[in-house]
This record gives C-alpha cells, structure tokens and sequence, in this order.
C-alpha cells in the first residue's frame, strides 16, 4: 500500500496540472471581468499603475523576504514535518516547473485576491478583516498541509503578504510575481540542491 502511494507522488505531471490551472484561471477571468462590467469592482481596484515604483518595491521585497523565510523555515524544521511537495519536481523539466509554478501562482492570485478578498472587503468594509478571512479559505484549499500543521506557517504568513501587497498596490499583478517569484525560487533551490530539508 506505501509504494502505491510513493509511485502516485512520483507519477506526479505539471503537464496535467497546468491544463487544469489553465482552465480554473479562465474561469477566474471572467469572473473578474463580470465583476468589473457589473460595477462590483473597478478596473482601477484591480490593475492600477498609479504607483509604479511601490509596485517594482512590493515586488522584489516581499518575493525576497518569503523565499528567505521559506529556506530558514526550511533550515529549522525537521525533514519529518516538513511537506515533500518540492520532491515531484526532481525530474520535471525546467520549462514544466515555470509553467506549472506560473499557471498556480496565477489562478491562486486571481482567485483569492482579485475574487474572494474583494468580495469579502466590499462586503465587510475592512482590509484586514478581508485578508484574514481569504487567508483562512487559502488555508482550507491546502488540506494536505493539515498532516504536517507546521507547514500552514509556511502558507499562513505568505498569503498575508499577498494580501496587503495587493490592497497596498491595487494591482493583482503584484501578488501574483511575489507569489510566483516565491514559489519558483525554493522549488528551484530544492531541484538544484541548493538547500536541503533538515534530517
């Protein structure tokens, strides 16, 4: 029964998930843009280039300061707490592991941002309460990370940032990079060996 489940995990193709984030983030789309022609969000709430230098800020330091914490949470946990996501990609492509990391990183973005946040601030009228909120639904969506509790530490403190980047910003765009750029870097830093979990 323990080998079905590690040849699962090594059956694991970013082929397959990049067509079903493909098709989740057109969905998403088009929720957005109904919202925008429905007057429920603005186009300036959602994609707005008033402040491009907060913007390229927001970027680089939120995408840095989580690929740190993630290898010094890395560094500190013990391997058997510690979630193996980052082991399915050993033998993917370069190219599959950008597509893959790129299409999640996109549809999670327009979904818990550009979606979920907005519709709970329209609707409560506070950012935080907001971004609380769509931080407990994030959580929710990671149930595999409910056998290893220490790993929601590892999405609880990045989706906060995602949060208050993208209010700070009023562009989805922002979290977007911060998330992908995150989340490309510790999976490229676990293919290449740069970092390794602690045994």
């Amino acid at each position: 029964m323990k080998e079905k489940t590690k040849n699962k995990k090594r059956d694991f193709n970013p082929k397959d998930a990049i067509l079903v984030f493909s098709s989740f983030t057109l969905i998403c789309v088009a929720v957005i843009f109904a919202l925008i022609v429905y007057d429920v969000v603005t186009i300036q709430n959602f994609l707005s280039f008033d402040k491009p230098v907060r913007i390229i800020k927001s970027i680089i330091i939120a995408s840095l300061s989580l690929l740190l914490f993630g290898v010094i949470l890395t560094f500190c946990i013990p391997s058997k707490y510690i979630e193996d996501t980052n082991q399915n990609y050993q033998t993917c492509s370069f190219i599959s592991i950008f597509g893959f990391m790129f299409l999640g990183a996109l549809f999670e973005e327009l979904l818990f941002r550009g979606i979920i946040q907005n519709s709970f601030y329209i609707f409560i009228g506070h950012q935080w309460i907001a971004i609380i909120s769509t931080t407990l639904l994030f959580l929710g969506m990671h149930i595999h990370y409910f056998k290893k509790p220490i790993m929601l530490i590892n999405i609880t403190i990045p989706s906060l940032v995602f949060g208050w980047i993208y209010f700070e910003t009023n562009n989805i765009l922002v979290p977007f990079a911060a998330h992908f750029l995150m989340n490309i870097g510790m999976t490229l830093l676990f293919k290449y060996n740069l970092i390794r979990v602690k045994k």
